[in-house]
């Protein structure tokens, strides 16, 4: 059995250091990684029916289930996503969702991905326009009283050409909470200015942002910036479910920097559903094939890909190793969150979170904490046979 870094989702799982049980047989692989959702990056919205954004108090037990249920897909921590959405949705859901230790019952929650209203009108793509906000008047007293709370929050999403949004970004990391870019009309400049402020992290990149360009590459840009402060280090999230990115432009980001990409699904309530008409937050959404638009449009709006596929699509298209692969959704995703000394790696004293594939990157078993918490129906039996 080799063993390797394994996947979180910013949300995904684990490495297990000491197994419980018997070695599986050979032809497995072991690996582990930290899921955004989804690290979108960042996380998901929500999946198996279940809407994040949706005005409810009973969403601790959504997420619950959503837990439970990404556990097969390899996922052993994630981070759920809101995205915009009124005020009282802010205050009535964030303070039920907290962070916790993952197990049988579930991926463990890292933290919420707040992704909006602080973002251009220009770039909203799914997000509905009525409910945008900017920090025009107030400045970090406007994001406070917009969300009621930064408890458990973990990512902030927000376009830095934003007024008074440098001042917004020093607060938020001050706090202890990643800066995200995106949904962006920024240029270049901007962005650094951003980054020297504390941002991290680039939410869905190419998708909801300028496009590139030789005179001003605009946030896409920062892959190669000379501006980044020393010591600093930016990551970019990418849905590669081969919808969002063309291969192309997927291969074009990690060659260019490799050990920033940070694999999210960005998936919404319709994952795992069969195709129709669900929910984001306020709008209506219909799936058709692996397609999720605004209803009656042609805009994108999330994804319904798992964190396994996503890994399986980054390693076919991109051109890279089976294990730059995994680190994309395991390494990368704990090094942005700041949680690589116990997530992200098989290193002596960490998680024992891991995911066992097959040579094509197919889950077999999930693992938190080294306790065996989901297993396919032929690996159970494979390795109840072992032990015998």
């Amino acid at each position: 059995m080799s063993r390797r870094r394994a996947f979180p989702d910013t949300g995904s799982a684990g490495i297990l250091q000491r197994p419980a049980r018997p070695s599986p047989k050979a032809g497995h692989v072991t690996q582990w990684s930290p899921d955004r959702w989804s690290c979108d990056g960042s996380g998901a919205a929500g999946g198996y029916g279940i809407d994040f954004s949706s005005a409810t108090d009973d969403m601790k037990c959504g997420v619950s289930m959503v837990a439970r249920r990404l556990l097969s897909t390899g996922v052993t921590s994630f981070c759920p996503t809101l995205v915009t959405s009124p005020v009282s949705v802010y205050h009535q859901v964030i303070p039920q969702i907290e962070v916790q230790d993952g197990g049988p019952k579930g991926a463990g929650i890292l933290g919420l991905h707040l992704e909006g209203p602080f973002i251009s009108k220009e770039k909203k793509g799914a997000h509905p326009d009525q409910y945008l906000q900017t920090f025009e008047k107030h400045g970090f007293q406007d994001l406070l009283d917009t969300y009621g709370s930064l408890d458990n929050v973990r990512i902030v999403t927000l376009a830095p050409e934003l007024n008074r949004s440098e001042e917004v970004i020093r607060e938020l990391v001050r706090r202890g909470i990643c800066v995200s870019l995106g949904h962006s009309v920024s240029n270049l400049s901007q962005a650094e200015a951003a980054v020297k402020q504390g941002a991290t992290f680039i939410t869905h990149l190419f998708n909801a942002m300028l496009p590139f360009h030789h005179r001003d590459p605009g946030i896409v840009g920062l892959l190669t910036s000379n501006e980044i402060p020393a010591g600093q280090s930016i990551f970019y999230g990418m849905i590669a479910d081969g919808i969002h990115t063309n291969p192309a432009a997927l291969r074009i980001a990690y060659r260019a920097h490799p050990t920033g990409l940070v694999l999210v699904t960005d998936a919404i309530m319709a994952m795992g559903l069969p195709a129709g008409r669900h929910t984001l937050g306020q709008q209506v959404i219909e799936i058709d094939g692996l397609h999720a638009y605004v209803a009656g449009t042609k805009t994108l709006s999330g994804s319904i890909a798992t964190m396994d596929m996503c890994v399986r699509h980054l390693w076919q298209v991109a051109g890279c190793s089976m294990e730059h692969a995994l680190e994309a959704a395991s390494l990368r995703p704990a090094e942005l969150l700041g949680i690589s000394q116990t997530k992200g790696t098989l290193e002596y004293g960490t998680d024992a979170d891991l995911v066992l594939m097959d040579k094509e990157l197919n889950v077999k078993a999930t693992y938190i904490a080294g306790e065996w918490v989901w297993k396919h129906c032929k690996v159970a039996n494979e390795l109840e046979m072992g032990s015998e």
